[in-house]
C-alpha cells in the first residue's frame, strides 16, 4: 500500500476547510443539488458528544429516489421546510472517523471504520440516517446523539480495517435482503393487544390457544363459537354481526384508529368484508381466516401494507396451527423458489443469497424483462448453482409465451407450485401472478417497495385452505446489519459483486438519475472523496481507468484490489 493510501486509510493529514454535499431543497430531482452540482459548505463543526466522519463510499438506493421525488411529503420528513433546512440523503455508507469529541475519546478513535444502521430510534421516535438525519451524499458529516446514544445503543457498527469501502457500504442493502428471511412473525395473539373475532361461524367451536393473552377481545356475531372464559383478565366486548361499512367506526372506537392487532374470521366471508378488514389491521397485525371452502372471488388487498406494515395473512382449520405455521421465513430446504423481477440490483442479491446459502432451495426460477440484466445475474450465480446441484433457470418473461412459462413452472415444481415466491418488482399484476402459484404451505414474500395504498386482487383461499402465507418486510434492524456485515467480512456474502457503476462526488446527481432509470444491472457506488470521476459502468473502466479495470474480477465484478487502485490514482 502506498504511503498516500495508507495515510488515507488511517485518516492522517489535515482536514479540508470545505465540504461538498448534495442537499435536497424540495420535491423533485431539479431541487437536488445546486444546478446539478453539490453545494460547497463550510466544514461541519462537532461538539464534545459528537463525531466527525468522512464518507468513503455510498451506494445509491431506490429509497433515495423516493425521498428526492417526494421531498417534504415523504413520511420520514413530513412537513420539513427543505428550503430553510435541506436534507442530505444517502444511507448506504462506509465511514471513517476523522474527529472525536472530548467526551467520546474513550469510545472512539480517529481512523476507525464504521457502517450505520439507518433505521434509528431515539427517545421512542423513529428517525433515519439520510432522511431526518443528514446522510452520506457528502464528503463529511457529524454523527450526534441520535446515532451514538439511540434507544438500541450505538447505531454504528465497526468495520475491519481490511474490508473495502464499497464492500462495507453495500452491507446495508444486503441487510434488507437478509432481514426479509429473518422475519419472526408472532406465533400467538399479541399480548395485551386488541383481538377481533368475526362470525357467524360455520366452522363449529373455535378452540382458543392457551397462550392467547389479548388485553381486549371483541366478539362480533360469534355466538357460542368462542368461549369467553378462554381470555382471563381481558376486556370482553360482545356486539352483533358486523358489516364491512361498520369497521371504520369500530376501529376508531375500540383502537383509536390504530387498527386491530389480531383478526380471526370464522368461516367463509364475503370478499368485501376481508377487503375492509385489510384496511383496519394494525402494523405488525395478523389476519387469520378459519374456513374450508374457497372464497367466491379475489380480494382487493393493500399489498403496500403487507410490505411496509408487516401485515401477515395466515389461516387454516385452527388458530393455533395457523399462527404456528409462521415460525420460519426462510426458504424451504430443497424446495422450489421463484424470484419475480430477479435481475434488478436487489433481486440479484436475493438470488445470490439463495444460491450461496446452505440448505437452500434446490430449484430456482429467475424471471425478469431485461435480458442484459438476466445475463449479468447468470454470470454471477450459474456456476455456483451448478456446483451445488441447483436447477436454476433464467427466463425473460416478456420474450417467453405464457404457455412456455407455464410449462417451465410445471416442470420445475411437478405442478405443485412454488414453496417460496419473492416478488421484487412493484407491480400489482406480478404479485397477483405469484399468488396463483404457491404450493401447499408456501410463502409469498412481497419485498418490492410498493407504496401503501397499492391494491392487488389476490385469491385468499390458498392462505387458509393450504396454510399459505403472505408476508413482507421493509428495511432492517441493527441485528440484521450485524449479521450481514459478519457474513460479508467472512466472504459468505459477496457484496462487492453487486457494484455495477462508480463515480465521484460530482457524479451523485447523474447516479440518482441512473438508478431512477434502471440504467445499470446492479448498484451505483459513489466515492465522495474523489472529485473528478464521472459516473462510469465497470466495463467502461477499460478505457477510462485501465489499471482499475485490470483489477476487476473477470472484467465485470468489483474487488477490493480495484478499489485500492482507484484510490491510488484519484485521491
Amino acid at each position: 500500500m502506498s504511503d498516500k493510501l495508507k495515510d488515507y486509510r488511517e485518516a492522517k493529514g489535515a482536514l479540508p476547510t470545505e465540504n461538498l454535499a448534495w442537499q435536497l431543497y424540495g420535491a423533485g430531482i431539479e431541487n437536488f443539488g445546486q444546478n446539478g452540482k453539490p453545494a460547497m459548505l463550510p466544514m461541519p463543526k462537532y461538539g464534545p458528544d459528537e463525531l466527525l466522519a468522512r464518507v468513503d463510499a455510498i451506494g445509491i438506493c431506490f429509497s433515495d429516489i423516493k425521498l428526492i421525488t417526494q421531498g417534504s411529503s415523504h413520511p420520514r420528513i413530513t412537513g420539513r421546510d427543505l428550503i430553510k433546512n435541506p436534507v442530505v440523503p444517502g444511507h448506504e455508507v462506509s465511514l471513517t472517523i476523522v474527529g472525536v469529541g472530548d467526551n467520546l475519546k474513550n469510545q472512539f478513535a480517529v481512523g476507525e471504520k464504521y457502517v450505520v444502521q439507518a433505521d434509528i430510534y431515539f427517545g421512542g421516535v423513529n428517525t433515519a440516517y439520510g432522511y431526518a438525519l443528514q446522510g452520506g451524499m457528502a464528503q463529511y458529516g457529524v454523527l450526534g446523539k441520535e446515532i451514538l446514544q439511540g434507544d438500541e445503543g450505538c447505531y454504528l457498527l465497526p468495520v475491519k480495517p481490511e474490508t473495502g469501502y464499497a464492500e462495507a457500504a453495500l452491507t446495508e442493502p444486503w441487510a434488507c435482503v437478509v432481514a426479509s428471511y429473518r422475519i419472526k412473525p408472532r406465533t400467538v395473539m399479541k399480548e395485551g393487544g386488541v383481538a377481533l373475532f368475526i362470525g357467524p361461524s360455520d366452522v363449529g367451536k373455535c378452540e382458543i390457544p392457551s397462550n392467547a393473552r389479548p388485553g381486549k377481545v371483541i366478539l362480533a356475531g360469534v355466538g357460542d363459537a368462542v368461549d369467553k372464559s378462554a381470555f382471563p383478565g381481558a376486556e370482553i366486548i360482545e356486539i352483533g354481526p358486523i358489516q364491512a361499512a361498520e369497521l371504520t367506526a369500530l376501529s376508531q372506537e375500540r383502537t383509536g384508529g390504530r387498527g386491530f392487532d389480531d383478526v380471526v374470521v370464522l368461516g367463509n366471508k364475503e370478499p368485501e368484508l376481508i377487503e375492509a378488514l385489510d384496511r383496519h389491521i394494525a402494523k405488525d397485525g395478523v389476519l387469520c381466516i378459519l374456513a374450508d371452502e374457497p372464497m367466491s372471488k379475489p380480494v382487493a388487498v393493500d399489498v403496500g401494507r403487507v410490505h411496509y406494515d408487516s401485515v401477515l395473512y395466515v389461516g387454516g382449520d385452527s388458530i393455533a396451527k395457523a399462527y404456528e405455521s409462521t415460525t420460519s421465513s426462510e426458504f424451504k430446504t430443497g424446495g422450489n423458489a421463484w424470484f419475480i423481477g430477479a435481475a434488478g440490483p436487489m433481486g440479484q442479491m436475493h438470488v445470490e443469497r439463495a444460491v450461496q446459502m446452505n440448505n437452500g432451495p434446490s430449484r430456482i426460477l429467475a424471471t425478469d424483462i431485461d435480458s442484459g440484466r438476466l445475463e449479468m445475474l447468470r454470470d454471477k450465480v450459474e456456476a455456483a448453482a451448478k456446483q451445488k446441484g441447483i436447477d436454476i433457470r433464467f427466463v425473460n418473461s416478456m420474450e417467453t409465451s405464457e404457455a412456455d412459462l407455464a410449462a417451465i413452472r410445471d416442470e420445475m415444481t411437478a405442478g405443485a407450485g412454488f414453496d417460496d415466491i419473492v416478488v421484487l418488482a412493484p407491480v400489482p399484476a406480478l404479485i397477483e401472478e405469484g399468488s396463483r402459484h404457491l404450493a401447499n404451505s408456501g410463502k409469498m414474500n412481497i419485498f418490492a417497495g410498493v407504496p401503501r395504498g397499492t391494491i392487488a386482487c389476490l385469491d385468499v383461499s390458498p392462505v387458509y385452505m393450504s396454510y399459505g402465507r403472505w408476508l413482507g418486510s421493509s428495511g432492517s434492524r441493527i441485528s440484521d446489519l450485524q449479521h450481514t456485515l459478519a457474513e460479508a467480512e467472512s466472504g459468505v456474502l459477496p457484496t462487492n459483486r453487486s457494484v455495477a457503476a462508480i463515480g465521484g462526488i460530482d457524479a451523485v446527481g447523474d447516479g440518482v438519475k441512473a438508478v431512477k432509470e434502471a440504467r445499470f444491472p446492479g448498484k451505483t457506488v459513489i466515492f465522495p472523496q474523489i472529485a473528478n470521476l464521472p459516473l462510469t459502468a465497470l466495463p467502461d473502466l477499460k478505457e477510462v481507468l485501465p489499471k482499475v479495470y485490470e483489477k476487476l474480477e473477470g472484467g465485470r465484478f468489483w474487488t477490493k484490489e480495484a478499489e485500492d487502485e482507484l484510490l491510488r490514482e484519484k485521491l
